[in-house]
């Protein structure tokens, strides 16, 4: 899939989001997953294995299951960049996404029969996850959706039974500790002391210096 859809969706001159570039193909121990619990207009969590010098990714709008047997829904998105597994921050309302990004987990995989991109191609990738809280197996299967759709995937917990986060860890970032909230609140911290810096006496009057040489330029 590359990476040409998912900068088609953003503009990087507004969002924090990293811009990326494919790494090359073979990259010696490339096995890491990361899962980010977004507030976007839905929350939901996205899941992303990296393969192929991308974070091949899936939204999972209930998150992961945790009894053997459970299936959840898992709809295949656009493949990220590498540097999103460290992205954790607030995307600008307006651009694609837009929401609270946490990094909820994180952590190494392998999939059974060693060839990831042929269980990809043919729909059926069973993972064993060793993340800070998603130690396991899982399952992701394509199924076929509406009109014949390719991006419908579920994940089945498979193996035993895998014991949930607590309530705290649940809202806890493995990357910072912080929760939703406050992951939130430090982007409106950081909006409103710019806008404090841009409405100090000192940025007034060196703004209307700048525009008074721009005037006397046009002249």
């Amino acid at each position: 899939m590359g990476l040409a859809e998912y900068k088609r969706k953003r503009d990087f001159k507004k969002t924090v989001e990293p811009a990326g570039k494919p790494l090359p193909k073979k990259v010696k121990g490339a096995s890491r997953f990361v899962i980010q619990k977004h507030a976007a207009r839905r929350l939901h969590y996205d899941f992303r294995l990296e393969m192929e010098g991308v974070l091949k990714s899936w939204a999972l709008p209930k998150g992961l299951p945790w009894k053997r047997g459970e299936k959840h829904l898992a709809v295949e998105v656009e493949d990220h960049p590498i540097e999103y597994e460290e992205f954790e921050g607030v995307i600008p309302e307006g651009q694609y996404g837009g929401g609270t990004v946490m990094v909820w987990d994180r952590g190494t995989y392998y999939v059974f029969g060693e060839q990831p991109l042929k269980s990809l191609r043919e729909g059926k990738l069973h993972l064993v996850l060793d993340g800070k809280k998603a130690k396991g197996e899982w399952t992701l299967v394509r199924i076929r959706g509406r009109d014949g759709e390719k991006n419908q995937w579920l994940i089945l917990k498979t193996g035993d039974d895998a014991k949930p986060p607590s309530k705290k860890l649940e809202d806890q970032s493995v990357k910072t500790g912080r929760t939703m909230k406050q992951i939130a609140d430090a982007r409106d911290a950081e909006w409103q002391s710019n806008r404090l810096e841009d409405e100090s006496p000192t940025s007034q009057f060196k703004a209307r210096i700048r525009e008074a040489i721009k005037k006397k330029s046009k002249r």
